[in-house]
């Protein structure tokens, strides 16, 4: 496990519990009283968060392998004869892993593999989000930003500001994890929008800020040759259980009259 995974649970695990039941906030005056329900939950709502976490980063995001140059990832409702591919888009090969690469597909130089529907390299989990774990990805940020909130409201509970040295002394642990949850609310909040924004345009980070590199949307005649609309969209990424022949989709919406 790199350092960054074992850094993430210990940090989110550990500090903030116990920065949030250390001092007296609204959590450890319940769970003084006897009323475990809210810090139970809390701390349920947090290892969620860590648990969802490894599985992101743990997993395969949707590496692209030479066994299934053949089969393309795709189910037997999928296969259908695709129109003569174009001289301006084409399925090319990795020159990197050698991989005949799906469409949407992307190599990763850190992950030193083509990632199905790439998009992005996140640092914080050292792992590339793509295909397969996009949606426990969207999970683990809504689950992260409830517990922030919480954590927040929760810190915040617990300051009674004096101004004297003394009181700073003792709160300055929880004054620190109040600014930390706060930076890491605001992070996690933006990110959650935008991703939610891209996912209903079925268009991704990678396809969003390389628009006029990536060949098979410089030449397509649509805008988004992917874009179902928000309702199909959504129901595509969260509800999909099989990979997606996206070459289908981009020749049927190419094809259509305008």
């Amino acid at each position: 496990m790199g350092a960054v995974r074992a850094v993430h649970p210990a940090l989110s695990g550990g500090g903030v519990a116990l920065g949030l039941f250390l001092h007296r906030t609204e959590l450890r005056e319940d769970a003084e009283r006897g009323a475990v329900l809210l810090p139970a939950l809390f701390v349920a709502l947090l290892g969620c968060s860590v648990l969802l976490y490894l599985a992101v980063a743990l997993m395969d995001p949707g590496f692209v392998t030479a066994e299934e140059e053949g089969e393309a990832g795709r189910s037997e409702e999928q296969r259908v004869v695709e129109p003569q591919l174009s001289s301006s888009v084409k399925t090319r090969r990795c020159g990197y892993c050698m991989v005949k690469q799906p469409m949407r597909a992307r190599h990763c130089q850190l992950c030193q593999h083509c990632v199905r529907r790439y998009d992005h390299h996140c640092p914080w989990i050292e792992n590339c989000v793509g295909e397969k774990n996009h949606p426990l990805f969207i999970a683990y940020l809504s689950v992260q930003l409830v517990v922030l909130l919480w954590g927040g409201h929760v810190a915040w509970s617990g300051l009674y500001f004096k101004q004297s040295w003394d009181w700073l002394q003792h709160n300055v642990f929880l004054l620190i994890s109040f600014l930390v949850i706060v930076v890491f609310t605001i992070v996690v909040l933006l990110l959650l929008i935008s991703h939610l924004y891209l996912i209903s345009c079925n268009t991704t980070t990678w396809e969003f800020m390389s628009y006029h590199r990536i060949s098979y949307l410089r030449h397509s005649e649509l805008e988004n040759p992917f874009d179902q609309g928000v309702i199909l969209n959504l129901w595509r990424f969260f509800c999909s259980c099989h990979l997606t022949a996206w070459e289908n989709i981009y020749f049927h919406r190419n094809s259509e009259p305008v």
